[in-house]
């Protein structure tokens, strides 16, 4: 065999698999790619949520009017916090310009409103975190059929050779475990990092809900009050 053939470095030993190996081990790195790119993307988003959200939770301390607030946030490309306070104040303005403000049924609406509102930052939220756990369970799956491909191709080089010597069956299984190794690449980071971001996203949801729920009670005592904003 050449010197190429007796390489073991992972560039050697992609060459030297097969098309089906080879692919294998394309997907799973590309998948590695992926997981990475995700998991920035998210950490980014989460970062940007928080500080937001301070942000809003500073404005929202200070007292000012509702109304008020409602004008310097409606209109701009709001999330988290802020979002869920436009789209109560929208349900707000517009029940009172209909004259639809009674009690029960303007309780109903904002209720009904805040639960779209915080769904859909939650969605936003949540976004690609299903992608991470599909990597982070099906990667060692599909780096084990390479492995198990790629040693039923060293066994029938054995085989074809009629020997036994390690010479002929290490190149084979050296590509088979490769695949395995970087199923693992792929799948551990997807694992921890979904762990982790999925957490995140939990607490953050959580205080949309929290905020929902205080924003639904100060809007209900205003309106049973007869105030305006």
């Amino acid at each position: 065999m050449d010197e190429t053939a007796h390489s073991f470095s992972m560039i050697a030993l992609f060459l030297q698999a097969d098309w089906v190996v080879k692919s294998v081990m394309l997907m799973l790195v590309l998948a590695s790619v992926w997981c990475w790119a995700i998991i920035a993307n998210r950490l980014a988003l989460y970062a940007r949520t928080r500080r937001d959200m301070a942000a809003f939770d500073h404005d929202f301390a200070t007292g000012r009017p509702l109304a008020e607030l409602h004008r310097d946030y409606a209109g701009t490309s709001s999330s988290g916090l802020a979002a869920v306070f436009v789209a109560a104040m929208d349900e707000w303005d517009r029940s009172h310009a209909e004259q639809a403000a009674t009690t029960m049924g303007l309780q109903s609406r904002l209720e009904i409103a805040l639960d779209l509102a915080v769904s859909e930052q939650s969605t936003a939220l949540e976004k690609r975190l299903s992608v991470l756990a599909t990597i982070g369970s099906a990667g060692p799956f599909v780096g084990l059929f390479g492995t198990v491909w790629g040693i039923m191709n060293a066994f029938t080089a054995i085989a074809a050779a009629e020997n036994t010597s390690l010479a002929v069956v290490a190149p084979g299984i050296a590509e088979a475990l490769l695949a395995t190794a970087l199923g693992l690449l792929a799948a551990i980071p997807a694992v921890i990092a979904f762990n982790m971001l999925n957490a995140d996203a939990g607490r953050l949801i959580g205080r949309l809900e929290a905020f929902a729920d205080r924003l639904v009670a100060l809007l209900s005592r205003q309106l049973d009050a007869g105030k305006s904003l």
